[in-house]
């Protein structure tokens, strides 16, 4: 179900730093530390990812405290998946799920619109568990490619920030030969984002920074985020009618409430 909030607010951000952050789990991620870090950095938008809670189990007023909004989209099947935008002003509407109910019984896309600018939270599905779900991973992509296109008919500046779960070339991961068929890696999904980019959109760390060993994610075995060898997965994509307002992106290695950690876009938003 998709539920609409219309305020028609002015748009006011002069600069916005956005960032994408999958917590694996928002209530593990709190008693990690996440709220200081979050009251500490302050940014504009957060686009959460693998909330992994009902309603009821989310501390919203923990959020009001430190003077944000949030908007939650979380899966039908409890401690799965979920997403969830929190933003230091009132977006101006707020749209949950993609409209398909395959897709959004599993809370993986919520969107908040600013003014001529749209922020979308996503969470790609994994395919690591097995051949049933890198299927429907390969189903969801085809999906999200012709909604996203769709979708830049009717909002056209696009913010596309979230797990991706695919590494896009081998030097988004720190083992590409023995991981040439692993989920993540695979050819057709790294086919996949080659083609997202080539419909009109940025990778916008790539856009920064081509240095290696720059990673997003990690597994909590063999000490693998201590010697860095990691993945990245998590990106903000924008449509490429937004490369004059790119300022900078980056990564945070050092944020440790997940075995992810933040990506971050600046933008200047004086369309």
């Amino acid at each position: 179900m998709s539920y609409v909030k219309i305020l028609s607010l002015p748009f006011r951000f002069t600069a916005m730093r956005i960032i994408s952050y999958n917590v694996n789990g928002i209530r593990s991620a709190i008693s990690k530390g996440f709220l200081e870090w979050l009251d500490g950095e302050r940014p504009d938008v957060v686009c959460l990812q693998e909330t992994k809670a009902q309603p009821d189990q989310i501390p919203v007023f923990h959020f009001e405290e430190l003077g944000y909004s949030s908007y939650w989209h979380s899966a039908e099947k409890k401690g799965y998946s979920g997403v969830a935008i929190l933003s230091r002003e009132e977006p101006d509407q707020v749209e949950y799920g993609m409209g398909n109910p395959l897709y959004d019984r599993e809370g993986r896309v919520i969107r908040a619109d600013y003014g001529p600018l749209s922020v979308m939270s996503v969470y790609h599905p994994s395919g690591s568990s097995g051949d049933e779900r890198q299927a429907f991973k390969m189903q969801w992509l085809e999906h999200f490619l012709h909604y996203s296109l769709g979708l830049r008919k009717e909002r056209p500046y696009l913010v596309m920030a979230g797990d991706y779960n695919i590494c896009h070339k081998p030097i988004d991961i720190h083992d590409p030969v023995r991981n040439a068929k692993s989920s993540g890696f695979l050819p057709e999904e790294r086919e996949w984002v080659s083609r997202f980019l080539a419909a009109g959109h940025i990778d916008t760390f790539r856009y920064f920074d081509q240095s290696p060993h720059q990673y997003s994610w990690w597994s909590f075995r063999a000490n693998a985020r201590q010697k860095n060898l990691g993945w990245r997965i998590d990106y903000n994509m924008v449509t490429d009618n937004l490369e004059q307002h790119l300022m900078g992106a980056g990564i945070m290695p050092q944020v440790v409430h997940s075995d992810h950690c933040p990506v971050w876009v600046d933008l200047n938003s004086k369309f």
